[in-house]
């Protein structure tokens, strides 16, 4: 492992706004979602996503927002981050995104058939982001929360991640699963959630495989040569492992699903 000395715990908005300053690497190398995902989605909020208005929120570079278009959804992103916001307006100029958190939404009331959030409601306050979400969402609409989590059942990405949470003093995937918990979600206990898993997979270079680690917030606030060492030594053991340099991540997305009143 690397000597150098451990930076501090990092703050949980410097985390949330560690992001922006590496827009594009996070575009390049984030994994995307499955098709299933969405089928799941539909399933569970009991409605197509072709032709309903949609609000993705913490849309980031707009990873999921496009998925959702292409889906035939007429969707808007919401975004508070200035680098994440200037990299979807000049990758995806046909989707309309205004600036803005799920604690205090920039839209109307009763305007949305499906709030979605990919990666991002752990960013949220739900004290505030459950209240605001009912209140933008029409009458038997939809919010669904998600995130690709690793698939801590296959032995080196489990034994990957202990790695992280050792030389980073933080939990790395399995603050996750937890915040998918449908009482962390809502600890006032207001939503019903519906509870989905699905099982994906991709195969990235090794270089893509560090590149997307690398862009996950507990690396970017421990400083660039903290990181550094730590991938160095992680491409080695990954060629032990992956002797091609392809690498196969595999994923479990973690679905919450609740319907408005």
């Amino acid at each position: 492992m690397a000597t150098s000395t451990t930076p501090p715990p990092p703050s949980h908005p410097s985390r949330a706004q560690s992001f922006n300053a590496v827009a594009a690497q996070y575009a390049a190398n984030r994994p995307s979602y499955p098709p299933a995902l969405f089928d799941a989605i539909e399933e569970l909020a009991g409605r197509p996503l072709a032709g309903a208005r949609v609000v993705d929120v913490g849309a980031g570079t707009g990873i999921a927002t496009a998925l959702l278009h292409d889906r035939g959804a007429d969707v808007v992103a919401v975004e508070p981050g200035d680098g994440m916001s200037a990299h979807f307006r000049r990758t995806r100029p046909g989707i309309p995104i205004v600036r803005g958190n799920g604690n205090a939404l920039p839209l109307t009331d009763a305007c949305a058939d499906f709030i979605t959030y990919a990666q991002a409601w752990h960013w949220t306050d739900p004290a505030h982001s459950v209240p605001e979400a009912l209140r933008v969402l029409r009458p038997g609409g939809a919010l669904a929360l998600w995130w690709n989590t690793s698939a801590l059942d296959v032995p080196w990405i489990d034994e990957q991640q202990l790695r992280i949470e050792q030389h980073f003093d933080v939990d790395a995937a399995r603050w996750k699963k937890d915040a998918s918990d449908s009482h962390v979600a809502d600890p006032s206990g207001r939503l019903d959630f519906a509870h989905r898993r699905v099982r994906w997979s991709r195969r990235v270079p090794v270089d893509t495989h560090l590149a997307n680690i690398g862009s996950h917030s507990a690396f970017l606030v421990r400083g660039e040569e903290y990181s550094r060492a730590f991938l160095t030594e992680e491409r080695a053991r990954l060629l032990a492992v992956f002797p091609d340099g392809i690498v196969e991540e595999a994923y479990d997305v973690e679905l919450l699903v609740a319907t408005a009143p």
